[in-house]
């Protein structure tokens, strides 16, 4: 027999649904509690060793550790780079610009040791800061100065790798613009063959730009 409860949340069968709701949650309000605790234990000095999961094999554990040594990723930052937005200056003077039209811009550039990563090749993280420039870049030909721009996704893939003095030509082109977005994409392909290397979408949500 169906009993219809006073509560506002749902029928229910007396003895049945709603015990093991109440059980339900009492696990869910138990294992965020334990993931509390857990996370509060592993607080610890950056300098020491890392917390390994029981039951990882030594194997992986040594693959893992390896290869971050090997990129250096404890080591200390050069001096140099101290210094305020020292990301963008690497950036300074990268790119040539070749041609302007509205919803296009075409930027040129070689990759340089400054921008490239362990293996020689353009740096993942040097391919996004061009792309997002070139976007600005792009967007900046449709979308006056009434509004901003903010970037609400970037999305790159990484098709092949550019390696050291291989110059690449930039290509950002508009995909399709409205009142309050703007879509972007570039393309990065090796100057001498066409080649493409790197592709990458940007997202922009046009605001109205603050009145002072």
């Amino acid at each position: 027999m169906i009993t219809v409860s006073a509560c506002p949340i749902a029928s229910y069968k007396v003895g049945m649904k709603m015990p093991r709701l109440k059980q339900r949650n009492n696990r869910e309000e138990t294992s965020m509690a334990t993931l509390k605790t857990q996370t509060r234990t592993q607080t610890r000095d950056p300098n020491s060793s890392p917390i390994i999961s029981e039951g990882m094999p030594d194997e992986h554990v040594t693959l893992v550790t390896g290869f971050l040594s090997h990129l250096g990723i404890s080591d200390a930052p050069p001096e140099t780079s101290a210094t305020k937005d020292f990301y963008s200056d690497l950036l300074s003077g990268l790119l040539k610009v070749d041609s302007i039209t509205r919803g296009r811009v075409m930027c040129s550039f070689s990759v340089i040791p400054a921008v490239a990563n362990h293996y020689g090749g353009l740096h993942g993280g040097a391919v996004a800061a061009v792309a997002e420039r070139m976007a600005v870049a792009c967007a900046r030909t449709v979308v006056g100065a009434e509004k901003e721009l903010f970037l609400g996704e970037l999305r790159v893939s990484y098709l092949s790798s550019a390696q050291l003095n291989v110059e690449l030509v930039a290509d950002g082109s508009l995909v399709k613009s409205g009142r309050n977005i703007t879509v972007i994409s570039v393309e990065f392909r090796v100057k001498t063959s066409g080649k493409l290397a790197y592709t990458a979408h940007a997202t922009f949500y046009n605001m109205p730009a603050p009145k002072l």
